[in-house]
């Protein structure tokens, strides 16, 4: 007879929460002198709490609080205190909150001298909140080796400043060793051997090119987060040889109007589709999402397998565009261009009046594109305007596309999806590469009919690698931690929005919500709110769903000359479905977890870079209107300031708490909000301000602006108390607490 618990699932966290470590099921049990059959209930108690997303599991089988750091972990200097302590960072930190400060143990150091960007295996304890001390295990040597900055002479001297922002100490350079770079140059430097913390010296080993060539600010990104660009020798011998592929036992597709639908700047087409009314399902569709067979080309550990692999992903620049795969096949033979012969696997599908997939079939084939259409078109021609190019397609292939698409919506629509339109801005440039204009991007519906078509078959690869029993790499978004479903509960509510407690949340539930903030002109707040709240996504070989398309299983099949995992799950379908060479190796499949996170990994660099090339170009954009008056709304609140987005560009800026009008203010976490101790004067998440633009940092992208008018006005009382001498207190205080 099990013995009745002597524990509660509380008692069991509060245990777990207080432990400086992870612990272990062991531990547990010995705290509460947990045996026999009631360590069956304490595991399911520890089951329910990750669950519910108190907990994260480590991969020694220990447990740790959600958001608190693993036991062992790599982390990266990033200098020292003003105490002298080293202080670090953990080395893969992508989350969007403050990373948490670890302090390496001066009794325990085994580094010699660690400089910043060194990187340390470590072992910490937590000593307060998002504090943590380290005992170092063994040094793994330098991160990154070079640093980027803008260098400015100084008579017989140089100096570079950082462009990653949040550094704020300038890197001293060798007269000599300047590598002939100008004063306004963007450059590489790499520190010189000998000499730690502000008697470092560096030298220049690549000029990128000047900061006010906005040509360079790709190169920024791409050289400051060591992203590969050139191909090796071998790599591109090897696409270069590639040629057109024979039918062979191939099926033949080229009589079927497939059609690429793409943006007018692509240069790469991987997808084309086709719809018929299914005459067997009265209101059903039959489908064909046909894919660039990109494993025809690129075979498991081959010299261009190793490059995409290193890559992960393309990164996409508004100047450029970093390919995964060399040219020769990204825009050659693996591009369904018109009215050429290509290699392509394409899944046939079948789905019913309400888009409910009930039937698939994957298969090897040859095609030949009818058309390669641009968004505007594919919308014009449906909205009565067509073209010389879509007129004789409207009738065969653009309505019957559009006839599934509605289809698939009610499916959607039924589903309870997660839809985050976030607003998302089109660069354009000049012919001299200058930012011509930068406007919000407008979402048709044909964009909306591609995705659906896509999702429907990353569904369909995902199932039909289950049912043959084959591995599968899934891209997992799971559900929101309680955590942070909380503090967005709280957001919401601030802005009089109500997020039900209680129960497990659903996409839908935060759907309405976000068809309650179109009505209030909240639609672009209230959905960051919500994205700021989600999971990241991730490749992973245990299947936890899709929670934002609210799908059981899910996994990437229709864009591999860009992304990895595609080539990974085309090579596990020819291998379960018997589809001819380059299938998956057994011993690929081992290494999911591995893999999984280098390619969630290279996914976030891609992004990185990215977002920060785009507010280079807004901040060069804007950089000749310092001064000028904006209107915009408060989209951020935190205690050293408001982070403000404009409306005509989207712009995102810092309004620094010091350049409020002269007051002592408290941030309220729970209201979003700064209010003022003796005036009362409160800024609010999601009030319209306007701004004036005080500083624009190309740099580091960052854009400062100042309150002309905003803020609601509660009361006014007497003289406003000295604001210096408070932040002085405060930082006393604070670092009292730290120490203790």
């Amino acid at each position: 007879m099990a013995r009745t618990p002597t524990f509660t699932k509380r008692q069991i966290l509060e245990f777990i929460k207080e432990s400086p470590t992870p612990v272990g099921k062991r531990e547990i049990a010995r705290a509460f002198n947990i045996r026999g059959g009631s360590r069956i209930a304490l595991k399911a108690v520890l089951r329910e709490l990750q669950d519910e997303g108190h907990l994260d599991k480590d991969r020694k089988r220990q447990v740790r609080p959600t958001g608190d750091l693993p036991s062992v972990l790599v982390v990266e200097v990033i200098g020292t205190d003003s105490d002298g302590e080293v202080l670090c960072r953990p080395a893969n930190w992508d989350s969007d909150q403050t990373p948490p400060a670890i302090y390496l143990n001066p009794g325990r150091t085994r580094v010699s001298a660690p400089g910043p960007r060194d990187r340390i295996l470590v072992r910490v304890k937590k000593t307060g909140h998002a504090i943590y001390e380290a005992d170092t295990i063994r040094a793994l040597g330098a991160g990154p080796s070079v640093v980027i900055g803008v260098l400015e002479r100084q008579g017989p001297h140089a100096t570079v400043r950082p462009t990653v922002r949040g550094r704020r100490r300038d890197i001293r350079i060798d007269a000599n060793q300047t590598a002939g770079a100008q004063d306004g140059d963007v450059v590489a430097v790499e520190y010189v051997p000998g000499g730690r913390g502000t008697s470092r010296i560096a030298k220049v080993v690549e000029r990128l090119g000047p900061i006010s060539d906005p040509k360079t600010y790709s190169l920024i990104a791409i050289h400051s987060r060591d992203i590969p660009v050139e191909f090796d020798a071998d790599a591109l011998a090897q696409a270069a040889a590639a040629g057109p592929v024979e039918v062979g036992r191939r099926i033949d597709l080229r009589d079927l109007p497939l059609v690429t639908i793409d943006g007018s700047d692509a240069r790469d087409y991987d997808d084309a589709v086709w719809a018929a009314p299914d005459e067997d399902s009265p209101g059903g569709w039959r489908l064909i999402v046909a894919i660039a067979d990109v494993a025809c080309y690129v075979k498991p550990s081959d010299p261009l397998d190793r490059a995409a692999y290193s890559r992960g992903t393309s990164v996409y620049f508004p100047d450029r565009v970093v390919p995964m795969l060399p040219e020769a096949l990204s825009n050659g033979w693996c591009s369904l261009v018109p009215n050429e012969d290509r290699p392509c696997i394409a899944a046939q599908m079948r789905i019913d009046a309400d888009g409910h997939l009930h039937e698939h079939r994957f298969i090897r084939a040859i095609m030949r594109s009818a058309a390669r259409l641009t968004y505007e078109q594919v919308q014009r021609a449906r909205d009565g305007v067509s073209d010389d190019t879509t007129a004789p397609l409207l009738t065969e292939v653009i309505t019957p596309l559009y006839g599934a698409y509605e289809a698939l919506t009610r499916g959607r629509n039924k589903r309870g999806t997660l839809d985050l339109d976030m607003r998302e801005l089109a660069i354009s440039l000049s012919e001299d590469g200058q930012v011509a204009a930068i406007e919000p991007k407008a979402k048709l519906d044909s964009h909306r009919l591609i995705e659906e078509f896509m999702i429907t078959a990353n569904v369909a690869a995902a199932e039909s690698l289950e049912a043959k029993g084959a591995p599968v790499i899934y891209r997992v978004h799971e559900p929101p931690s309680l955590d942070k479903l909380e503090a967005l509960r709280q957001s919401l509510a601030s802005l009089g929005y109500k997020l039900l407690k209680g129960g497990a949340i659903r996409p839908s539930h935060l759907a309405g919500i976000l068809r309650q903030a179109a009505e209030n002109e909240h639609s672009d707040l209230v959905g960051g709110l919500i994205l700021r709240s989600q999971s990241k996504a991730v490749y992973q070989p245990e299947n936890l769903g899709h929670f934002g398309l609210s799908l059981s299983r899910y996994c990437h099949f229709t864009s591999p000359i860009r992304r990895y995992p595609d080539i990974l799950v085309h090579r596990a379908l020819i291998a379960a479905h018997g589809l001819g060479e380059g299938g998956l190796p057994e011993d690929v499949a081992e290494r999911f977890n591995e893999i999984g996170e280098q390619v969630s990994n290279t996914e976030r660099r891609g992004e990185a870079a990215e977002r920060e090339t785009r507010d280079r170009y807004i901040t060069a954009f804007l950089s000749d209107r310092v001064g000028a008056k904006f209107r915009g709304r408060i989209n951020g609140v935190t205690r050293f300031g408001l982070f403000v987005t404009l409306d005509d560009t989207g712009a995102d800026g810092l309004i620094p708490i010091s350049t409020l009008p002269q007051d002592y203010y408290d941030h309220d976490e729970t209201k979003h909000q700064l209010v003022g101790r003796d005036f009362r004067l409160t800024y609010t998440l999601g009030e319209p301000v306007l701004v004036a633009l005080r500083e624009a940092n190309i740099d580091t992208g960052g854009l400062v602006f100042e309150i002309e008018e905003g803020g609601t006005q509660k009361r006014k009382s007497g003289k406003p108390k000295n604001r210096g001498s408070h932040l002085r207190k405060k930082r006393q205080k604070k670092g009292r607490s730290r120490r203790s």
